[in-house]
């Protein structure tokens, strides 16, 4: 008879994250030492940054997105060193690798740095260092990838995309993907056609975030127009039932973050995300954190709020990991490590 999944269970699993922003890694602690660090002046006129709780408690009240892009901007101007980007992703790795993560593909914005003064290389140095030490000493491979700010011109995304140090960095090999983010409503992928037409012609691997607050539409624009591999967020999927078939028939894996669903506003409670609907589907997803330092949860607390809204059972479970794992951008080889790990922790929790 097999055990009811239960923490020590779910911390077992070997995890991917597919949908992850560094900068969203910045806890108030954090922010507040790379702050008085870097001589920054948080804003005066707030309240909630006198101190790192009153900004832990401002966190939990975010109205919107755009609500939460606000705080999410201001915390990302103490970071101007490579060392702050680098203590920000090492911070996470630490914190992930507790919570079982083996692998991570993890956003980072880099208009969001070099619009106030701070270098493509300086940011790409910096978590570059981070993913390095997190391989040697934790074993958790990454794959970096560069987001571009959907509410900016399309023109200036292009322009960053195009610089001579960004494109460096995709024939490296240092970042090998692209993501679209920030606020989703009135900004449809197909204002990014070009962009990901090049991103694609340039072997690129192609994300964005679509049906977070935006429709369904605009997953079905994001695969047809912008030709992505993958889709961030989606849970506005489950609002049509044939654009479902079409993507478990095909199996694009959706990125789907649970709990900044709740915190944004999305849905009202973790039970009303898709979980259950995708899992009947036989949509292919992974779960993930988005920006645990504001939303109050790394991965591990996703698997768990998932697990006490829906009563999953081992196989749920081994279906959204083996998914996860399969639709990794990584190597054979890697996916294969990851998988053999995941049969060892079920086929163990099933012995009675």
């Amino acid at each position: 008879m097999c055990k009811t999944p239960n923490r020590e269970f779910l911390q077992l699993l070997p995890k991917c994250e597919h949908h992850m922003h560094l900068e969203g890694a910045l806890s108030p602690t954090l922010l507040f030492k790379l702050a008085a660090q870097n001589n920054i002046t948080l804003p005066k006129d707030d309240e909630s940054f006198q101190t790192a709780e009153s900004l832990i408690a401002r966190y939990e009240r975010f109205t919107s997105l755009d609500d939460f892009l606000q705080y999410y901007y201001i915390g990302m101007s103490v970071l101007i060193h490579s060392s702050d980007f680098e203590a920000l992703a090492w911070d996470y790795f630490q914190h992930a690798s507790s919570d079982g993560l083996h692998h991570a593909e993890v956003f980072f914005d880099p208009q969001a740095h070099t619009t106030r003064g701070v270098s493509y290389s300086t940011v790409l140095s910096g978590f570059s260092a981070a993913c390095e030490r997190a391989r040697k000493e934790l074993g958790i491979t990454t794959i970096l990838t560069t987001c571009f700010l959907r509410h900016l011109p399309p023109k200036d995304c292009l322009e960053v995309f195009e610089s001579e140090e960004v494109q460096a960095s995709y024939k490296s090999g240092a970042v090998k993907a692209i993501g679209l983010d920030s606020s989703e409503l009135d900004f449809p992928p197909e204002l990014f056609t070009e962009l990901y037409g090049k991103a694609k012609k340039a072997g690129l691997r192609l994300t964005a975030h679509a049906g977070e607050e935006g429709p369904a539409t605009y997953i079905t624009s994001a695969l047809d127009v912008l030709g992505v591999d993958r889709i961030d967020h989606g849970i506005r999927l489950a609002e049509d039932a044939d654009l479902m078939k079409r993507i478990a028939a095909q199996g694009t894996l959706l990125t789907v973050c649970p709990l900044s669903n709740v915190v944004l506003r999305c849905v009202e409670k973790i039970e009303q995300v898709p979980i259950r609907t995708f899992l009947d589907a036989g949509v292919k997803f992974s779960i993930n954190s988005d920006d645990p330092a504001y939303f109050g949860g790394y991965i591990l607390d996703n698997y768990v709020a998932v697990q006490e809204a829906f009563g999953l059972s081992v196989q749920d479970w081994e279906t959204i990991c083996r998914a996860g794992i399969e639709g990794s951008w990584c190597g054979e080889e890697r996916k294969s490590e990851m998988l053999g790990v995941l049969e060892k922790v079920v086929g163990e929790w099933r012995k009675d």
